[in-house]
């Protein structure tokens, strides 16, 4: 989808009778933001402009919308993002031995992505997985129960196409 492609009125439908236009554009706003990070898988910053230009909503609302969201991002992610979790149970029962295990092995931080954008490393308040504990995500896939021998597993399972 092309910014320039939003159909402001066939996407807002018949409650645009009563918002005023302003009111309909910045309705689109976030439905504008996904379709953009679907598209690009990330949010560039051109493509933000123009979408500035397109809704005639100031670029600084628009960052000022999209930072607000956790799910937005502004960098390119990587093919697999890797959630580790580090809630209590998760934490008590070994996680940050996984988080550095994961650190290592890639050469990254918590919070990036690895040159290559085959991954990106996250941690996670929690999964909703805490009988498994520890926990990781690759993509929306759960691995539990992650021991020393089975960081190996999880490092493969990242690797592979």
């Amino acid at each position: 989808m092309r910014v320039e492609d939003i159909e402001i009125d066939e996407q807002i439908g018949e409650v645009g009778r009563i918002l005023s236009e302003q009111e309909k554009k910045k309705g689109l706003l976030i439905h504008g933001l996904h379709r953009i990070q679907e598209d690009n898988g990330y949010l560039p910053e051109d493509v933000l402009r123009r979408l500035s230009q397109n809704l005639d909503i100031p670029l600084s609302e628009i960052y000022s919308v999209a930072t607000f969201y956790k799910m937005f991002h502004f960098k390119p992610r990587g093919k697999k993002v890797v959630r580790v979790c580090l809630g209590t149970a998760c934490y008590v029962r070994g996680s940050k031995k996984v988080l550095t295990a994961l650190e290592t092995e890639f050469n990254i931080r918590s919070g990036e992505t690895t040159e290559d954008l085959a991954m990106t490393l996250e941690t996670v308040g929690c999964v909703g997985c805490c009988g498994l504990a520890p926990v990781a995500a690759i993509n929306e896939d759960i691995v539990g129960e992650i021991g020393e021998k089975k960081v190996g597993v999880l490092i493969r399972s990242i690797r592979q196409d």
